[in-house]
């Protein structure tokens, strides 16, 4: 059953409608199902489908090609040497295939592609000079080393370059998805007991297969993570490895802004993360963003070579926070429901997630026919002049000539507004208006679990978004 991607299958299913052969690419994260989004579309009418081999040599994946044209009905003697013999004979088999449109899905396609191979001359001889010239051709591929199809396929340079028909980006679900995903097993949880799980794993679908009927939150987490035998204890080990070919430096940029709530700037990260700064450090940012892992955002007031990176992937920062020290304790998170650690990364954990459903913000504030952009701002404490520092990591200009100042808020209660807050936020107006010097109207909101309580304070706030608004399906 295909939870949340009817758009994507649509797309697909539109190939087979289509009057000239088509080269679809479907890229996404590790575990974030582009493999079962294929298959769920497209069930048994495949005449060819393929996977390269994780460790394979290039012999290695040459006999396991041979042996899966076999399996299609391929009547194959000797295993070919190199792979444009290997590509001629799945030109045999799409020839000798009486399907209307002929669909071949080649998964883990980076892994074929070994050192000194051939393999892309060989892909791109394929298509270019043969498949594209055909009508009834439907080839698809796909592949977990995202850095790899972003390279080769996505922006390829050489001979597949502009030659694809489409492309997927298949991005991880949103709070609403894995509300039907868990419905779909008959798991029946609260929406706060999912928002506390999605801040934990995010929205890849493969980590909510973990999740087990009968088990609270604290129990699955314990259980996917802390136990002896946890499935997800060292998903941080491949995770890297099998988006990008030398995962050592992504894995050190993602450190070094995990360390930073707020996040580096590109001088900054670079440094930290003892790369140069250099076009190289650019395509590893590039591909973190587009794998999810990392976002850029300009402070609203300044120019877009101020960028900020952060780190906003759920999996990645509970891994910095919990996991990479290895607790002992198999039943740590159960033992930790209200420490302190664990409350303070609530409130982060929550920011990310109002960060991954703006779109769900902006329908609950009414403004989704109004042009937006979407910042955060930091201030400097200077204690010359006495001035506080000041920070908010969502705010949304509209060209209405308002900011929608958001301040996000964990609770397990309605949330009550006290002096302090009053305090900071009334702070951070001021000091927002003074270092951009804007003239918009600024509209503080709160996000937060359950709402607002009423009290002496709760004036300043003029809108509030609850997790309730974050599930909403758009």
């Amino acid at each position: 059953m295909l939870i949340a991607r009817e758009k994507e299958s649509a797309l697909l299913q539109d190939a087979l409608r289509a009057d000239d052969s088509q080269f679809i690419a479907v890229y996404g994260r590790r575990r974030v199902g582009k493999t079962y989004l294929i298959r769920q579309t497209f069930g048994d009418k495949f005449i060819f489908e393929h996977a390269g081999l994780a460790d394979g040599g290039m012999k290695d994946q040459l006999q396991a090609f041979t042996a899966s044209l076999r399996r299609f009905g391929l009547d194959v003697d000797d295993i070919p040497t190199n792979w444009i013999d290997a590509f001629e004979l799945l030109k045999d088999l799409i020839i000798r295939s009486r399907a209307k449109k002929k669909i071949v899905f080649i998964d883990e396609l980076s892994w074929m592609d070994t050192q000194k191979s051939g393999f892309l001359v060989a892909l791109e001889n394929f298509w270019n000079g043969w498949a594209s010239a055909r009508n009834d051709v439907v080839l698809i591929v796909c592949a977990s080393a995202t850095s790899w199809m972003l390279d080769k396929i996505i922006h390829n340079k050489g001979g597949l370059y502009n030659r694809l028909t489409s492309q997927i980006h298949l991005k991880p679900f949103k709070l609403c998805d894995c509300e039907e995903y868990l419905v779909s097993k008959g798991i029946k949880i609260s929406r706060y007991d999912i928002l506390e799980m999605y801040m934990a794993i995010g929205g890849v679908p493969f980590y909510w297969t973990f999740v087990k009927k009968g088990l609270s939150v604290a129990q699955n987490i314990d259980a996917m993570f802390f136990a002896e035998d946890a499935p997800m204890k060292d998903e941080f080990e491949f995770l890297f490895s099998s988006l990008f070919k030398k995962p050592q430096n992504y894995i050190a940029v993602v450190t070094a802004l995990g360390k930073k709530k707020l996040g580096l700037t590109r001088n900054e990260l670079a440094e930290a993360a003892g790369i140069p700064n250099s076009g190289y450090l650019t395509k590893i940012m590039d591909e973190l963003i587009s794998c999810g892992f990392i976002r850029k955002y300009t402070e609203f007031g300044k120019k877009t070579k101020d960028s900020i990176y952060q780190l906003t992937d759920h999996y990645t920062l509970f891994y910095f926070k919990f996991l990479k020290k290895k607790p002992s304790d198999e039943h740590f998170w159960t033992i930790n429901t209200d420490s302190s650690i664990r409350n303070t990364w609530c409130g982060l954990a929550f920011e990310r997630v109002c960060l991954d459903h703006v779109a769900q913000i902006k329908v609950k504030l009414g403004i989704t026919g109004v042009l937006t952009e979407v910042h955060a701002w930091a201030s400097r404490p200077d204690t010359k002049k006495n001035v506080k520092g000041a920070q908010i990591d969502l705010v949304i200009a509209r060209k209405d000539r308002v900011l929608n100042l958001c301040e996000m808020k964990y609770s397990i209660n309605k949330y009550t507004i006290t002096k302090k807050d009053d305090e900071s936020l009334r702070n951070k107006i001021i000091a927002i208006k003074n270092a951009s010097k804007t003239n918009y109207s600024i509209h503080p909101v709160l996000v937060t679990t359950y709402g607002l309580s009423d009290g002496i304070y709760s004036g300043i706030i003029q809108s509030v978004i609850t997790a309730e608004d974050l599930f909403a399906r758009l």
